[in-house]
Order: C-alpha cells, then structure tokens, then sequence
C-alpha cells in the first residue's frame, strides 16, 4: 500500500452517519449511556443529595441580603446584623466542604464508568473474528479506545451532575425569586424559550462537527501507528519517502486542525449573545424597579433590599442557565462518540461457542483432522477496493491420522492458509465440517481450540517485552526448568543464556532486536512449552542463513514429534517427510498422496515439484 492510500483506506467497519437528526435513537443511546452508573446507584444517589443540600445552602445568602438591607441596617438593629451575617459567613464554608466532597465522588464515579467502557470495548474486541481486523485498521481501533472514550469523559464526570446541581439550582432560584417578584421574574426569563430553540440548532451543529473531526482524528492516528512502527519506517526510509509521508501527515495534521478550530468556534457567537443578555437583564430589573419605586415611594411592591436580593439571586440564575444551554450543546457532540463506541460495541461476535460447548481434557485429545466437504469464501468487506472477487476454498475434503504430517503444497493464494484458518476456526466453514477427534470443532469449547492448537507462523510476532514474558505467553504458570527445556529444544537456549540480561532480555519492537533466525526458534519455544497436541507449521526458512536454517529445522524435529502437523510446505525436506501430500490448486484439493505417488501421477504436485524442488534433491544426493 502506498502512502497516498494510507490516507485514502477507511475501515469498511466504521461508517457512521453524521447527519442523523435527534431521536428515537439518541433516546436510546442516553439510556444506554445512563444504564452504565447501574453499579454505582448507592454513589450516585450520595452524590445528588449532596447536589440539593448544597443548592439549598446556596440559596440562605442572596435571600439573607434582603433582611441584612431591610431589617438588620434598616432598623439600626446591631444583634440581627451580627446574626445574618454569622450566618453568612458559615454557609459557603459548610456548602463548600459538601461541594468538594461531591466532587471528588463524581469524578471517581465517572472515571469507572470510562474504565468499564474501556475494558468492555477492548474485551469485545478481542472476541471478534479474523475478519473485523484483516478489514480494520488498527489505528481506527485505537482512536475509538483512546480518542472517542477520552473525548465523551467531561460528558460523563461533569454532565449528569451539572445537569442535576443547574435544574436544582434554577428551580430553587425560581421559587426565590417569586417569592421576592413576579413581575420582575417573568422578565428575566422571558427570553429563555427563544434560546432553547436556538441551543437545539447549535447542538446539531456541534454533533456534525464532532463526528467529522473524530474521524480526521482517527484517519490520523491509523497514519501515524503505521508510518511510526518499526515495519514502516523501515520501508520508508528504505525508499525514500520521509518528505512525501512527512507532507501526507502534515496534510491531514492541517485538516484536523481546521476541524478542531470549527468545533470550537460552533455556538460561540450565539453564547456570546446569551452572556451579553444575562449581563443587561440587571440594568433592566434596576430601571423598572427604580421607576416604581419613584413613582408609588410609599407603596412599592419591593424594597431596596428586595432589589439588592433580587439581582443577587438573577446573576445565580443565570450561570445555570447558560450551562444548562452549553451542556445540550456538549451532549449533541458526545451522542456522535457514544455512536462510534456503541457501533463497535453492538458488531456480532461472529466466531462464538455453542450453548453446552464440548470441553476436553489435553489427555483426550488425539489429534484426527476430518475435512468434509468443506467450502468457505471470504466476505466482501474481507477485501480492499478494486481488488478480485472473493476467494476461499470449495468442497474440501481430506483425513490426517493421529502423529501424522501433512504437508500442503501449491501456488501462492491457492488456500492453503485458510485451511489452517479454519483448522484453527479462525474462521467458521460456510459448508461442510471440521472435524477433531470426531468432534465438530464448532461444537468444541474455544478453550479446547485453543489449548489443542499450536501455531508457527511464516512472521513470528514477539512482544516487546523480555524473552522470559514472550515464552511464558504460552503457559503463564510454567516452571523455569519447563521454560528453559523448552528453549532447548528449540536450539536457542544457548544464545539466550550468552545475551547480558538472559531471559531478561528485552527483544524490542515486534522482536527487532533478535535477528530473523532467533525470533523464528523463539517462537518455536514458545509452542513446545504450550505443548499442543495439533501443530500448524507455516515454515518460512527460505529468507534466513543457512546456519539459521539448519537450526530451525532441526528444532521443529522434536516439535512435530507425537503430534499431528499441518504444514504449508516451503522446504523440500519437510515435503519428503510428509505422511500425504495435499496439492491445492484455487481453493480445491486436485491430488493427494505421498512423494513418489504424486511424482507418478504427473500432475500439480510433480509439476511443482519439477520447477520449485527438484534441484534441491539433486544437490542433497551430491
């Protein structure tokens, strides 16, 4: 792939619709979102009480103004002045104190909802099948962990309780400031419809430009978890392209920027004009107040104090207000998140256990592979954009005996890897049969699959972690005599043993500290200490030393002993040692049979033979 398509390819899996009016579906999706406090009701409950306690406190100052003004200075009266201000000097200490407390248990609460979405989204992720991530991107899966979770967090630590904290405290302040006027409250809220309606508007906005930027977000952090890793940037370099992919990334860098500055900028003008308002409305509550105040002097429906309280409890209102109004906005923008991590979250787990699966014990497993008439093709979205038609395998069918090798040959993208994908069911037949030990694997328990089946493969995957980790990824609780056994025969034992730090020994990214050879026999060990009883073998020695070679096949000697081995053949030596020989020409199984029986046949396997093998066994007689 090019780097110009780096940039083009998204993940047929990813597709969300930016458009999407609010509805039926964003309903659900805030149910869904609340459903995930369930288990911390008790917390939660806690947390709203303190919410009232500390609007109610809230409420004793601007009310205490009114009778500090009117009948404590008033009245000249000294021992009230003393007592109402007392008292306002305690309830912010006391309703501070509530306030920090509530915080410190939102924000727990919070941050285990955004872990238990994080570990639910990854632990569903690993469930789904081959396909989701042969079509995904890993860097789109990535965004979706880290970007989309980390940009819903103020939504879920803040919003609840911001919309709760702000409803309490403007119907509390309502219910003061009608006690105190009326008439005035009627004109202070007058205009609040009007910027319900227009928040709606904004909040689409803000929704659109989330989604877009998510996904500038995530085109980003696929370019860069490609270009960055060890495999890419040893591709670029060697080509020569550090400029071009330099600009690429500089590209999409701009247009996330250009994004990022809309999302921003949505609703600002229109805030702008809301806190403008909040700012005025005092003036207009002074000037019809003053006017009745001069016009009836000795019957005014509201004191100075009055005015003074009134004006106080106005500027507590509004604040609320203008978040309750911000908040809709910010929960438009988050429903696009929640879409993402939901989309993700409801895909089919496709590769699943049946109900009551089989489980076997290691000492029942034989080891007899049934093919039966097994056909499977690979779904569109398996495929990139202008590539062939789909491709698999078609009514397959072939036994291998307990102990026995058999070797698969045949043209490359014949299918002789999807047969040990769905060996391994990797992928799920789409008719037919797998079969071990006369079980249909898909009625076999996943563990049992896994457990029974070891894997070689032509890329051997370290993590970049110590030699002891990699090797113990197989039996976490294995011994260190079964570790070091192992590694011994997989000839690799020496080596480890002369590194600095042993076993301890950091191998690098994806291994890159080992050369070619060493991670090979690595990952050889690490089989032979899961030791299973069905070995999957795709050799790729043709790339290595000759000395590397040498060792690698010697270690898969002890490997493939007692157990039966599936192997896609590269080494003529592995082919003659062969048990049957499968030749697959386009997804079908066009001969069978041992070495010279093919040979005598004449057909795909002699002809294979003839071009690939042939002077190797010439050369191996000389």
């Amino acid at each position: 792939m090019g780097p110009r398509a780096i940039f083009r390819q998204t993940s047929s899996y990813a597709k969300v619709d930016g458009k999407k009016p609010i509805g039926v579906s964003d309903i659900k999706t805030l149910k869904r979102v609340a459903s995930a406090f369930k288990p911390y009701k008790a917390q939660v409950i806690l947390v709203l009480f303190a919410i009232i306690v500390t609007t109610l406190i809230g409420l004793i100052n601007p009310l205490m103004i009114k009778y500090v003004f009117d009948d404590a200075i008033g009245k000249h009266n000294l021992n009230l002045l003393i007592f109402f201000v007392s008292l306002m000097f305690i309830t912010p200490i006391i309703g501070g104190i509530i306030n920090v407390g509530q915080s410190y248990l939102n924000n727990v609460i919070g941050q285990h909802v955004m872990r238990d979405f994080r570990n639910d989204l990854y632990s569903h992720l690993q469930m789904m099948s081959l396909d989701f991530f042969t079509s995904t991107k890993t860097g789109e899966m990535q965004s979706r962990l880290s970007n989309d979770i980390g940009g819903v967090q103020g939504v879920i630590t803040d919003t609840a309780t911001t919309v709760v904290s702000n409803i309490s405290t403007v119907l509390s302040t309502i219910i003061a400031m009608l006690f105190i006027s009326p008439t005035l409250t009627a004109v202070s809220l007058g205009l609040v419809p009007v910027f319900l309606w227009i928040t709606s508007k904004v909040g689409h906005v803000r929704r659109s430009s989330n989604e877009e930027t998510q996904k500038s977000l995530a085109r980003l952090t696929s370019v860069m978890q490609e270009t960055l890793s060890v495999s890419g940037i040893m591709l670029i370099k060697t080509y020569g392209r550090q400029e071009h992919v330099s600009t690429q990334f500089n590209d999409e860098s701009e247009k996330l920027a250009q994004l990022q500055v809309r999302q921003q900028m949505v609703g600002r003008w229109f805030f702008m004009f809301i806190g403008t308002f909040f700012n005025i409305i005092p003036a207009i509550v002074y000037l019809i107040a003053g006017l009745e105040i001069i016009h009836s002097p000795l019957h005014p429906s509201i004191s100075l104090g009055g005015i003074v309280a009134f004006t106080t409890l106005q500027s507590r209102l509004f604040f609320p207000i203008g978040q309750l109004l911000n908040v809709q906005v910010e929960i438009q923008g988050a429903l696009a998140l929640f879409d993402r991590i939901f989309e993700y979250l409801d895909m089919p787990i496709e590769i699943s256990e049946k109900e009551n699966p089989i489980n076997l014990t290691p000492a029942e497993i034989k080891g007899d592979i049934v093919f039966d008439h097994v056909s499977f093709q690979y779904k569109g979205n398996h495929l990139e954009e202008h590539s062939r038609q789909p491709f698999g395998v078609e009514d397959i069918s072939f036994h291998i005996k307990p102990g026995q090798l058999a070797a698969l040959v045949g043209p490359s993208g014949s299918g002789k890897t999807t047969l040990t994908y769905l060996l391994s069911r990797l992928y799920d037949v789409d008719s037919g049969s797998v079969l071990i030990d006369g079980n249909d694997i898909r009625s076999l328990s996943l563990s049992t699959i896994e457990q029974m089946i070891g894997y070689v493969t032509q890329e051997s995957f370290l993590f970049n972690t110590t030699i002891r980790e990699n090797l113990l990824f197989a039996k976490p609780d294995a011994k260190e005599e079964e570790m070091i056994a192992a590694a011994k025969a997989a000839a690799i034992h020496d080596r480890i043993a002369s590194l600095p730090e042993g076993y301890d020994t950091i191998v690098g990214e994806r291994g890159y500290k080992l050369s070619g050879g060493e991670k090979q026999r690595l990952a050889i060990a690490r089989v032979i200490l899961k030791n299973p009883r069905v070995l999957i073998l795709d050799e790729a020695t043709s790339a290595l030393d000759t000395h590397s070679e040498r060792l690698i096949q010697a270690s898969l000697e002890p490997l493939m002993e007692d157990r039966t081995t599936l192997a896609i053949a590269h080494r003529l030596s592995t082919i003659l040692a062969a048990d049957v020989i499968l030749a697959v020409e386009d997804g079908m199984i066009v001969e069978s049979g041992t070495h010279h029986e093919l040979l005598t046949k004449g057909g795909l396997y002699a002809k294979l033979y003839n071009e690939q093998f042939a002077h190797m066994h010439v050369q191996a007689r000389s």
